[in-house]
């Protein structure tokens, strides 16, 4: 395997915070702490930027999210306010922003029905908005299960089930039960803060990344499995079938895994972008993944996050502390 840079996408003027590629691939958005937002798209061959949004955010702006529809795009800031930008004019125009968070908001996602928005904040609460029409959201539902800042919140990419992450070293899993949202599964393997994790394209394996320097793979056991794990109750249950220690140098700040490829790629604060496969002779109970492709030095600071192209097999983006996007060509050796 090999990575090759596509492209260095310059603009921020100070680090840069989440990268995220809507729905159909042709389109990345960028934010951070330059408290702007830029769209980069390829209209003549190249990489530019198309878009800046700004004006929402008075404070660094941490992460963005696309709705499923490719619509409309959520950014969290510091300033503890979720903004929603509709694109369906043509242009980018902020029609809301939803406040009740004591602090931060690290992470917005969508679900994959667009039904529901999750937010989460440094307040240690996870929030549930109920997107409704005319660009109203209204709160369903606060979850206060973990005990420290929330890093993450990520959907399943089939169900309306929540993950969430946390500085408090666990992952929280959550349904609606009774027009209400219950924790029914808590992951406890990490040994220090995890700052995000993945699902694979069917929802049935999800990565973790912490800052314990590990890659944890979760597996979901149905009631009635055939793998001889009891389940009790009507739940599932999750548990850790895999951990990849020994690579990364630093805290690792973000995993993706590819829906096309089934490739893992991980953003550690070593500078260095890090893509793992799966083993072909691997038993899926207890699975092994090897390290197949790895560039030292992506970037000349920390890499804050990476997300896999959904269209595209192979194009990762990435941005870092050092304030640049940049995107990726990961190719097997096949394709050399």
């Amino acid at each position: 395997m090999s990575i090759k840079l596509v492209s260095n996408l310059v603009g921020h003027k100070d680090r840069v915070w989440c990268v995220a590629w809507n729905p159909t691939g042709n389109r990345l958005a960028s934010c951070g702490s330059d408290k702007t937002v830029r769209i980069w798209e390829k209209p003549k061959g190249e990489w530019e930027s198309v878009a800046i949004l700004t004006g929402a955010h008075y404070r660094s702006i941490r992460s963005i999210a696309w709705s499923p529809c490719g619509s409309f795009l959520a950014s969290t800031g510091f300033d503890s306010t979720t903004c929603i930008w509709d694109r369906r004019s043509g242009e980018f125009e902020c029609v809301a922003t939803l406040e009740g968070h004591e602090n931060e908001v690290k992470s917005a996602a969508w679900s994959s029905s667009g039904q529901y928005l999750a937010t989460c904040s440094r307040d240690k609460t996870v929030w549930i908005w109920e997107v409704g029409e005319d660009t109203e959201y209204e709160c369903a539902s606060v979850l206060s299960t973990h005990t420290q800042d929330v890093k993450r919140v990520l959907w399943h990419p089939m169900k309306d089930i929540l993950a969430s992450a946390s500085y408090d070293d666990s992952i929280k899993l959550y349904k609606e039960v009774s027009d209400d949202w219950d924790l029914f599964c808590s992951l406890e393997s990490h040994t220090s803060t995890v700052w995000a994790m993945a699902f694979n394209s069917v929802g049935n394996l999800m990565a973790s990344c912490s800052d314990d320097k590990t890659v944890k793979i979760w597996k979901e056991y149905l009631p009635g499995n055939t793998d001889g794990i009891h389940v009790g109750g009507q739940d599932p249950i999750w548990k850790c079938v895999c951990t990849i220690s020994g690579y990364h140098e630093r805290a690792i700040y973000d995993i993706s895994w590819c829906p096309l490829t089934d490739l893992i790629a991980t953003a550690c604060a070593d500078n260095c972008i890090r893509v793992f496969k799966e083993s072909d002779d691997s038993d899926s109970n207890s699975p092994t993944y090897n390290l197949i492709a790895s560039e030292n030095s992506t970037h000349e600071q920390d890499v804050n996050s990476v997300d896999w192209n959904p269209k595209i097999p192979g194009l990762l983006a990435s941005c870092s502390d050092d304030g640049t996007v940049r995107l990726w060509e990961v190719k097997t050796s096949e394709e050399n």
